[in-house]
């Protein structure tokens, strides 16, 4: 039998813990690997080059979607499947997994016997999404946001004033200004806490 070599990114360690010895016991499972960030799992798969990633939305460094973005350029060789598994019920976080590539999108919440089966689900090459949430998708809003308009949006929603939010992400302060500007714009509020708080409701960040 094949055995299904999946790598478990979830930031909360008993969580992942938990996921881990939940695939470990399938007999048709190994848990090749665990990382608690996107930057971590995406230097991990360089390495180990597993059939499935298993990955939480908000994290670190860099979140599960930019992960599943980061690695659809190494589907095109038999790279790995990627199953997006989250606290977030909003179609606006399905669509953008799906728009970077993503194989699979399933809620926390679900009975655990519906993990193992997406994961062979999706390493046959089948696409696996909660069911409610498929059928919202189509009436979700496009997210208007660039991924900078995002990285800015979030850093504040931290609180974090625009020097700051530059001397993180590498940038001039009138550049994030720039940014921050164009988000409330698209959104329609009228200052950078308000647009977070939408672009958060909306699954957007």
């Amino acid at each position: 039998m094949d055995r299904i070599r999946v790598v478990v990114v979830e930031d909360q360690n008993m969580v992942r813990g938990a996921l881990a010895a939940l695939l470990a016991i399938e007999p048709d499972i190994d848990v090749a690997g665990t990382a608690a960030d996107g930057q971590a799992a995406l230097e991990l798969c360089a390495g180990i080059r597993p059939d499935v990633v298993l990955t939480d939305i908000e994290m670190p460094r860099m979140t599960g979607l930019e992960l599943a973005a980061a690695l659809r350029p190494a589907r095109g060789d038999d790279g790995p499947r990627v199953i997006i598994l989250t606290t977030f019920a909003r179609p606006g976080y399905l669509r953008r997994a799906l728009d970077a590539g993503a194989a699979g999108y399933l809620l926390k919440d679900a009975p655990a016997d519906r993990l193992a089966d997406a994961v062979r689900r999706v390493h046959r090459g089948l696409r696996v999404v909660d069911p409610e949430l498929a059928q919202e998708v189509w009436a979700a809003e496009p997210d208007p946001l660039t991924d900078r308009e995002r990285q800015v949006l979030r850093a504040a929603e931290e609180g974090l004033a625009s020097a700051d939010i530059a001397a993180r992400l590498r940038l001039s302060d009138g550049t994030v200004r720039n940014y921050l500007s164009e988000a409330i714009s698209k959104l329609g509020v009228t200052n950078r806490i308000e647009a977070a708080r939408l672009a958060r409701q909306k699954g957007w960040l």
